[in-house]
């Protein structure tokens, strides 16, 4: 399987870095089955990172057979639904300690951020935040979240975004 990393440079040996952002599956090293999604986070790090920065995006192979043999602890969610909304909020709040080595969900990237912050405030219902989240279409992410898993990753190749 390919898996794709959006930067600002090239990650040829993926590393879990301290974060100021609270992250939707917490502190870990992020990567999608979808290029476009990959382009699109690394032209908004290149954004913030101001003038000069390159959009940049790493490419992985990763054995997804690993997912079958219960060598690590993975959590997957499989649907933009209570459980997946109750965990990426939780995160969002503070840095947590999760249990899991990989997890693997939909991203709740920054234009659907209103709508957890409604929901946060209280405005909102899970049912009625579920609901406008799924009017979007929400990418998959895999997170990786320690040195062992992620020497599963492979580096391919880079590329930059124009």
């Amino acid at each position: 399987m390919k898996l794709y990393h959006g930067g600002t440079v090239a990650v040829q040996k993926p590393e879990i870095i301290d974060s100021q952002r609270y992250l939707d599956f917490g502190k870990g090293f992020y990567v999608t089955t979808n290029p476009e999604q990959a382009e699109r986070w690394a032209k908004i790090k290149q954004k913030r990172k101001g003038e000069g920065a390159d959009a940049i995006v790493s490419v992985y192979s990763f054995n997804e057979d690993i997912f079958n043999k219960n060598i690590y602890n993975v959590k997957t969610f499989n649907a933009a639904n209570e459980e997946w909304l109750d965990f990426i909020v939780i995160n969002r709040k503070s840095h947590i300690h999760n249990p899991y080595d990989i997890i693997i969900g939909a991203v709740a990237n920054d234009t659907l951020y209103s709508t957890l912050v409604l929901f946060e405030a209280g405005i909102l219902t899970k049912a009625e935040t579920i609901f406008r989240l799924k009017a979007h279409k929400l990418f998959g992410q895999i997170s990786f979240h320690n040195k062992k898993v992620l020497n599963e990753l492979v580096f391919s190749h880079s590329y930059q975004v124009k």
